[in-house]
């Protein structure tokens, strides 16, 4: 049940290329987005009464789909937040942002069948299934670019957003001073002076409210220039974004040093402190990066919320050391007519200067000691000093 449950957690998870299963779940839940946005924008269409009933089907095929993989979701919430027991886990996804997206792309059919009376109403819900969408995208590099753009400059996002909105209600209560008198019927309060400033800052233009004496003419055209200034600076902010963004990827590519590396790897036992442990949940020293994880034959490229796993191959790299006049390292594979079989390490003829640093048995890596014993196909890896460093 283990393995199944870890199974269809793995294939669900969305952004998982190096597992053809997965990719291939992830397309095929794009494409039941996009047909279930298909029928619900075709339906508002008179052509479409003919196939009313196809497009039903269509559509209770693609809500029961989002269903069952909530629930799925639901079951293998433990994998994702592994360090949680399994209800706080649940909870913790059902009241995440993706969690509430998947939600309510699929309850909001249900409704009508429970209150009739507000199925116009719950219509609307529809829209949030287009939001699915996004997060297959969030796994990929060229939406990771927006998301880090507006995440660096959120803060001077929302400075000239407060900006803007202090302006609006500035121009708002102006405009409504000057033309209230005037027109009472179009500016009958200070929230039609709100729509009049919305659509003329941010060049809409609807038409419906204008300023029609002298003075409100006057204030408009300063309005509409200071609004052009105002409205502009957050889109000044996200090109600005996109451009520092994208340079510090070219000096990441021109202006780098190659150093060579060098791989160990290494498996997880069962019970291992780093068991269902996050990656940045493990204090690698800053010399070593862990560069893949090989998992049930396949290679996983890690990130900081990947989850080490028993039995998972850690490859990890480090700096590559030019030391090898001082030590050597080299692997011998014990065969049966070895004499070293069957024998504990202090009991082997090895030189002073020689030492078993590691074993190999199998899927697993040893740590020997003086009592370990030698088995006929251990991988021994022998440490040579060659002379004292400098």
């Amino acid at each position: 049940m283990y393995k199944t449950k870890k199974r269809v957690f793995d294939i669900i998870q969305i952004g998982n290329r190096k597992d053809f299963i997965s990719s291939a779940f992830d397309i095929f839940i794009v494409v039941t987005i996009v047909l279930n946005l298909f029928v619900t924008l075709f339906q508002t269409f008179d052509e479409s009464a003919p196939y009313a009933n196809v497009l039903n089907v269509l559509e209770l095929i693609t809500i029961l789909i989002f269903t069952v993989e909530y629930v799925l979701r639901i079951w293998t919430a433990d994998f994702l937040y592994p360090n949680k027991p399994y209800w706080k886990a649940v909870l913790a996804f059902v009241f995440s942002l993706y969690g509430l997206i998947d939600f309510f792309t699929f309850f909001p059919y249900y409704l009508p069948i429970l209150f009739p009376m507000g199925a116009v109403a719950f219509r609307m819900f529809r829209v949030i299934r287009i939001f699915r969408l996004f997060r297959v995208n969030a796994q990929y590099d060229a939406f990771n670019v927006i998301i880090n753009v507006l995440n660096d400059k959120k803060n001077q996002l929302i400075s000239s957003i407060c900006m803007i909105l202090i302006f609006m209600v500035a121009a708002s209560l102006c405009m409504y001073s000057l033309e209230h008198e005037a027109q009472p019927e179009q500016f009958a309060n200070a929230f039609s002076g709100i729509w009049w400033s919305v659509s003329t800052l941010l060049t809409v233009g609807y038409g419906d409210i204008y300023p029609v004496t002298t003075m409100g003419k006057v204030m408009a055209i300063v309005i509409s220039f200071l609004g052009v200034g105002m409205v502009a600076i957050p889109t000044g902010i996200i090109s600005a974004g996109f451009v520092e963004q994208y340079t510090k990827l070219r000096m990441l590519a021109f202006h780098s040093e190659e150093h060579e590396l060098k791989f160990v790897t290494s498996v997880i036992p069962q019970g291992h402190s780093w068991c269902r442990k996050k990656v940045k949940e493990v204090a690698f020293p800053p010399q070593i990066i862990l560069v893949t994880i090989i998992r049930n034959g396949e290679a996983l490229v890690p990130n900081g919320d990947t989850v080490l796993l028993e039995n998972d191959t850690l490859v990890i790299g480090a700096k590559h050391y030019n030391g090898e006049e001082y030590i050597n390292l080299k692997e011998i594979i014990v065969k049966q007519e070895n004499e070293w079989v069957g024998r504990q390490i202090k009991d082997l003829d090895i030189s002073r200067q020689e030492l078993i640093v590691m074993i190999r048995r199998k899927n697993r890596t040893i740590i020997p000691n003086g009592l370990t014993y030698i088995k006929e196909g251990d991988a021994v890896v022998l440490y040579s000093k060659l002379k004292d460093a400098d």
